[in-house]
C-alpha cells in the first residue's frame, strides 16, 4: 500500500524478460559481425584457417551469452512480480551484455596479432565478472524484498545463490591468472561454462532442506 492509500502498481516480470531476451538475442547476433571473410580468395582455405582467432572468441562469447541468458531465465521464472530496483540492476545487467560483441572483438584482435592479450582478456573477464557481480545483487534483492516465488523454496534459493557466488571466484581466478598467462586465463574462464550449464539440485522448486537432512 502507497502512502496515500492507493495500491502499488504490480509490475509483472513479462515485459522485463521480453526486453531482455531481445538484447540477448542482437549482442549473439553481433558477434559474427567481428569475423570478417578473408580478401584472398585466391587463397581462401588458408584465409579461412587464419580466422581462427574470431572463431574461437566467437563461439567463447556466445557460449557466455547463452549462459547468462540460461541464468536469467532460471531467476525470472521463480520472480512474481519486480520493483524499480530490480529494473534497474536488469538494465546495468543488459548493458554489459550489449557490450560483450566488443570485449569478443577485442580479444580476437589480440589473439590475432599477439599483442595486447593480457589486457585484452583483464578487460573481457572483468565484463563478465561485472555482470555476476549485479546477479548476485539482484539475487540478493530479490529474496530480501521477497519478490521470488515461495514454491522455490529455502534450498531452492541457497543453491543458485551458492551458483552465482561461485562464479565470480571463478572468473576472478581467471582475471588474475590471465593478467599473467593469457590464454590460461581464457582457459579458465571457458571451463566455467559447461558446469554452469547442468542443472543444480533444487533450482526446479521445492523444499529440499528435509529430504537432505535424512540423507
Amino acid at each position: 500500500m502507497s502512502d496515500n492509500g492507493n495500491p502499488r502498481p504490480v509490475r509483472r516480470p513479462g515485459r522485463l524478460v521480453a526486453f531482455s531476451d531481445a538484447v540477448f538475442a542482437i549482442a549473439v547476433t553481433l558477434l559474427v559481425l567481428e569475423i570478417q571473410p578473408p580478401e584472398d580468395f585466391a587463397h581462401l582455405l588458408r584465409g579461412l584457417g587464419g580466422l581462427w582467432s574470431s572463431y574461437l572468441a566467437y563461439a567463447l562469447s556466445f557460449l557466455v551469452i547463452g549462459q547468462v541468458w540460461v541464468n536469467h531465465h532460471i531467476v525470472f521464472d521463480r520472480v512474481r512480480h519486480v520493483d524499480r530496483g530490480v529494473l534497474l540492476l536488469n538494465t546495468l545487467l543488459l548493458m554489459l551484455i550489449a557490450f560483450l560483441p566488443f570485449c569478443t572483438s577485442l580479444l580476437a584482435g589480440a589473439l590475432r596479432v599477439e599483442q595486447g592479450l593480457r589486457t585484452a582478456v583483464v578487460v573481457y573477464g572483468s565484463t563478465l565478472w561485472t555482470a555476476g557481480v549485479l546477479f548476485n545483487i539482484m539475487w540478493a534483492h530479490l529474496r530480501r524484498a521477497k519478490l521470488l516465488d515461495p514454491s522455490l523454496g529455502t534450498f531452492g534459493v541457497r543453491a543458485i545463490g551458492r551458483r552465482f557466488a561461485l562464479a565470480l571466484l571463478w572468473i576472478g581466478a581467471g582475471i588474475g591468472v590471465g593478467a599473467f598467462v593469457p590464454i590460461a586465463g581464457v582457459a579458465i574462464i571457458a571451463g566455467f561454462l559447461p558446469a554452469n550449464y547442468l542443472p543444480i539440485p533444487g533450482e526446479e522448486g521445492g523444499d529440499t532442506t528435509a529430504t537432505e537432512a535424512r540423507r
